[in-house]
């Protein structure tokens, strides 16, 4: 007979042995660890078996909420908490979810507050903190669209918050920020492809325009991301820059379109 659950942390991960190899080994307190590697090709497997994950291997596919959703139907745990491999759970939050779990007074999923930390600063503005994030929840009672990356997850019931912060490692140099920023701008233009989202006046107005300044001026000005210094103003501007790149991608790919049926 299996032993009860209380708790299993779901990941998915590809190439990503430096940061499993510091984040699971703090994770001795859950009950069940959930490891979903998407055709990596260094030792991210060898490093998830030697940490006692349940592993399982699935294509990288673009949409991560595909196989984030894939990991959560594998968990056993009578709460499930999802973890990307570039986040830490300290050791109050790690308390706090035990604790929470043990008396969750009728919530079915519970919010954290995220730091995130680009180059190695703690971006405090900029809509950059607190980075609310839907995490913990309890097991059939939430699930992700699998519409779009970066979709939130859907919960069936009452919500709680969390006092203490998850930590977000997401950008320790810039090559990695653009190899990231690469990444998402490509799945973003194929997601307006699919919506049908075909240039003209009014969309070149609004993506290469109106929402890059719009986004600018609130984070970096109105939301203070000029007090996080240079690393508050690299990510107000990229971000920004995230809706001109991702229409120009899609130009891109609808002028291939047309050549190749001339």
């Amino acid at each position: 007979m299996s032993k009860f659950k209380r708790i299993s942390i779901t990941i998915i991960g590809h190439n990503e042995v430096d940061h499993l190899s510091e984040l699971l080994p703090d994770l001795e307190w859950a009950d069940e660890i959930i490891y979903v590697d998407c055709e990596s090709s260094d030792e991210s497997v060898k490093i998830a078996k030697a940490h006692n994950c349940s592993v399982f291997q699935r294509p990288n596919n673009p949409n991560l909420n595909i196989n984030k959703s894939f990991a959560m139907e594998q968990a056993e745990g009578e709460w499930i908490f999802y973890l990307d491999p570039d986040e830490r759970i300290p050791e109050q939050l790690a308390e706090e979810i035990l604790a929470r779990i043990q008396n969750p007074q009728d919530n079915m999923a519970f919010y954290v507050n995220r730091r995130n930390h680009y180059f190695g600063k703690w971006l405090r503005h900029g809509s950059q903190y607190p980075d609310r994030q839907l995490r913990l929840f309890k097991r059939g009672h939430g699930q992700f669209p699998q519409q779009h990356v970066h979709e939130r997850i859907e919960i069936d019931g009452k919500i709680g918050q969390m006092k203490h912060n998850l930590y977000h490692y997401p950008y320790q140099s810039i090559s990695q920020y653009l190899s990231k920023f690469d990444f998402y701008t490509s799945f973003e233009a194929d997601f307006l492809y699919r919506q049908g989202i075909h240039p003209g006046w009014f969309q070149s107005m609004r993506f290469l325009i109106s929402k890059p300044i719009t986004r600018f001026i609130r984070r970096y000005l109105l939301k203070a991301g000029f007090r996080d210094g240079w690393q508050g103003f690299f990510a107000a501007i990229f971000d920004s820059l995230n809706y001109a790149v991702r229409y120009f991608k899609l130009m891109e790919q609808l002028s291939r379109e047309d050549e190749k049926n001339q």
